[in-house]
């Protein structure tokens, strides 16, 4: 006799791909529970990606009021107010946190408030509560991680980075990748002095180089400071300073708040995974395959939890991928290599597709079309910000391998080339097509030539 369960899929964490998934299952009749142990719409919605967005486009204010002159504007002296801010952020954010849970009840979703925690490949505890499933989703997303160094308890994360009391007039951020680059902006451009402190020569590594060297060096142009090839032994608190002493330096950086941002790590600990035999692979991220699946039947995983490709849109493809398979007998696999992905730094950074030395080591005969400029706006606003694109274009099948961007609306425009590349894109299909002038955008369809540029080359910061 078959076994009964009480639901057909249960998932641990509502997040954005735990979300999607079991409202896709739900919506193909599958009888759904969903546990969340914290606000509902996880780590992106409620302290990830979307209230960092709207810090950046408040932080943004500050650059056309400092432009504005050229356009023949005089604004007065302009005030700005860190509290209300992050008041205004706050009530966008629970109004999100109420519209997530209104999905969850209209696909008839049954939410559970309390940590999951699997007693049985079937069985999963909530509270006072066990609850078994045909089939289990693990999608509890990734938390900062901070490193076992002395005075680590003094340090920040961008968790607490979004809702400090007061605007820090010197902030410290440790750290190179999104996260760090991203806040290092928003604190910069609303009148804070940022130190950003990296262990190699360029920010966001894993970018094309030319991303890396074209965003470091604007964001020294801002005024930010960044101590390249650097690292902090300890930290230590001096009356209402912060003080982070480097390694095999004499250099000590004081500041209000020092920001810890050097990666995350997946939230699997107390879940009972490894007492129901579930494999857990590096970071303890949960081991799947191609189709999300973990070595025990039944269970599944998705998301940043799985330490794959970590974006919010990818966690959402992930899981309608296995609700897709498991629930609408349609086997589908998603495919993340020509996934888009921006960085919403100041200038912001969007790419699609492969890196010029990705692109080399593949074993592609490339040629790169690479273009820096001074955006038509910038003629009037007096500013020295400049544009970086780059195409990546495999040589023997003209077939378009990557696009790259520094500058003004690039994840805008990156998501229209990622449909080109998702379609085969050739470098003469690109430049058959018009361009809409005048527009930065533009240039990604009149590069004619292949830049001479030396591949590889960085650009190193000043210590």
């Amino acid at each position: 006799m078959a076994q009964q369960f009480e639901f057909d899929l249960f998932t641990i964490g509502a997040g954005s791909g735990g979300i999607a998934g079991s409202r896709r299952a739900a919506s193909y009749g599958g009888r759904v529970g969903i546990c969340e142990n914290s606000r509902v719409g996880g780590t992106c919605v409620i302290r990830g990606c979307i209230p960092k967005k709207l810090l950046v486009h408040g932080a943004h204010v500050a650059e056309e009021i400092e432009e504005a002159a050229g356009f023949g504007w005089t604004i007065p002296v302009p005030t700005f107010s860190w509290p209300d801010l992050i008041a205004a952020k706050n009530r966008e954010i629970d109004r999100l946190n109420a519209i997530y849970l209104q999905m969850l009840d209209g696909a008839g979703v049954e939410l559970l408030e309390g940590r999951g925690r699997m007693v049985g490949p079937h069985a999963v505890q909530v509270g006072d509560r066990i609850v078994t499933a045909q089939r289990i989703l693990i999608a509890t997303g990734s938390r900062p991680v901070l490193p076992p160094i002395p005075g680590i308890e003094h340090a920040i994360t961008s968790e607490e980075a979004l809702n400090l009391p007061a605007l820090p007039k010197r902030l410290v951020i440790v750290g190179g990748g999104y996260i760090a680059v991203e806040f290092a902006g928003i604190f910069q451009a609303l009148g804070g002095k940022v130190t950003l402190v990296i262990r190699g020569d360029a920010v966001l590594k894993g970018f094309d180089h030319d991303v890396r060297s074209h965003l470091t060096q604007e964001m020294v142009r801002s005024g930010m400071t960044i101590l390249a090839g650097a690292a902090v032994d300890r930290i230590e608190r001096a009356g209402t300073d912060i003080r982070a002493h480097l390694h095999n330096s004499v250099k000590v950086l004081e500041a209000d708040h020092i920001l810890y941002a050097v990666g995350r790590i997946p939230n699997t600990g107390g879940l009972g995974l490894r007492d129901v035999g579930v494999e857990l692979g590096p970071l303890d991220a949960v081991a799947v395959d191609e189709w999300s699946r973990t070595n025990v039947d039944g269970i599944y995983a998705v998301g940043d939890v799985t330490n794959r490709k970590n974006l919010t849109p990818v966690a959402i493809a992930e899981a309608r991928a296995f609700a897709e398979t498991a629930f609408n007998d349609n086997p589908t696999r998603f495919d993340p290599s020509r996934a888009p992905t921006a960085v919403f730094s100041m200038p912001p950074v969007a790419t699609v597709g492969l890196s010029e030395t990705e692109s080399r080591q593949r074993g592609h005969a490339i040629d790169v079309y690479h273009n820096c400029f001074r955006p038509l706006k910038h003629t009037l606003s007096g500013s020295n910000r400049r544009v970086m694109m780059k195409l990546v274009v495999d040589r023997a099948s003209d077939m378009v391998l990557g696009c790259h961007m520094v500058g003004a609306d690039a994840a805008e425009i990156m998501q229209g080339l990622a449909i080109a590349l998702e379609c085969g894109a050739t470098k003469t299909q690109f430049d058959r097509t018009v361009g809409i002038h005048p527009s930065s955008a533009e240039e990604f369809v009149t590069m004619r030539e292949p830049s001479q540029a030396p591949p590889d080359k960085h650009f190193r910061a000043n210590v």
